[in-house]
């Protein structure tokens, strides 16, 4: 039988992180974190990293393990997450993949091939200065002209991924969609269980305001001016994060606190209905729907636990 893979992602501040220490103590799981910036040291507030109490001794991987300055890709993602699940498994136990990024989830659980489309050093720097001259608008028109499909699954503001997008049409003459689509019909080489955390879109909405207030009480804008005082630029991919950019346009006048406040709300909120979108669209996804379980996180757990007995990954 092929190896053992739970999966529990869901929209930002839906509540994946409670759930999955509870489910990693009844499945003997460890967890790998599937977040985009959780990776990066220093930058605590603003990802709404774990803390070490929140672990309750669960062992996590892929948290704290780069510097703010470092490149993280799916490629990456992919190859740390890989070696983390290799040490999971030589213990016996259960890697959980929690987190929000759907894309870095279906590169392991369809093992997506990213080796062709090599990156090109020059040709990346030519389009970050397009963006630092013309504004991520320019690119994402520029992926619209060659690859329409990809340009209406991209955000304008991912100006990470629209130029990993850009990059594959350079160097391989092949629409980064088609290729994704591809690889989406793969077949796993996993026994997998994919779980999306749902929650009712008002009481969603409210926890994304309400977590927004908690990181800017929490000090926020002090983690920011910390990070600017280490002399970490908007230019880098992390400062590029959810609430660390708009904190940057605060700091440098743009916004008010009240206009920063507010942009960090909405634009999460947007964040959130597109991640739904996301995971709506893939295939074998199991919606785990809280309003169903009265929100009670025991029953919750018991039913994840109840599906994965099935597929012989918990007993």
């Amino acid at each position: 039988m092929n190896k053992p893979l739970v999966i529990l992602t869901g929209p930002t501040a839906v509540g994946k992180t409670k759930i999955s220490i509870e489910l990693a103590k009844k499945i003997n799981g460890e967890i790998i974190s599937a977040d985009s910036m959780q990776i990066y040291k220093y930058m605590n507030i603003g990802s709404a990293k774990i803390s070490k109490e929140e672990m309750q001794g669960i062992p996590h991987y892929l948290i704290d393990e780069l510097c703010p300055r470092d490149e993280f890709n799916v490629a990456k993602f992919k190859e740390m997450a890989l070696a983390a699940m290799d040490i999971i498994y030589n213990k016996g136990k259960v890697p959980i993949i929690v987190g929000g990024t759907g894309f870095y989830i279906q590169a392991i659980l369809y093992d997506i091939d990213f080796s062709k489309g090599s990156e090109d050093t020059k040709y990346r720097r030519d389009l970050e200065e397009l963006l630092t001259a013309k504004g991520k608008e320019a690119l994402h028109n520029m992926l619209g002209e060659i690859d329409p499909v990809a340009a209406r699954e991209i955000h304008p503001n991912n100006t990470k991924r629209v130029i990993r997008a850009l990059e594959y049409w350079n160097s391989s003459g092949e629409k980064i969609s088609d290729h994704n689509e591809k690889e989406r019909k793969k077949d796993s080489p996993y026994n997998f269980v994919y779980f999306v955390l749902n929650d009712e879109r008002e009481r969603l909405y409210e926890r994304i305001n309400r977590r927004v207030d908690e990181m800017i009480s929490q000090g926020l804008v002090n983690e920011v001016k910390g990070l600017k005082d280490m002399g970490l630029s908007r230019g880098l991919v992390s400062m590029q994060g959810l609430g660390y950019k708009e904190v940057l346009d605060y700091l440098d006048g743009k916004y008010s606190y009240d206009e920063m406040v507010y942009t960090i709300k909405r634009d999460t909120r947007h964040f959130a209905k597109r991640q739904l979108t996301w995971f709506r669209r893939e295939r074998d996804v199991t919606w785990i729907d809280k309003e169903k379980y009265a929100y009670n996180t025991d029953s919750i757990v018991q039913e994840m636990c109840n599906i994965l007995s099935v597929k012989d990954i918990y007993y």
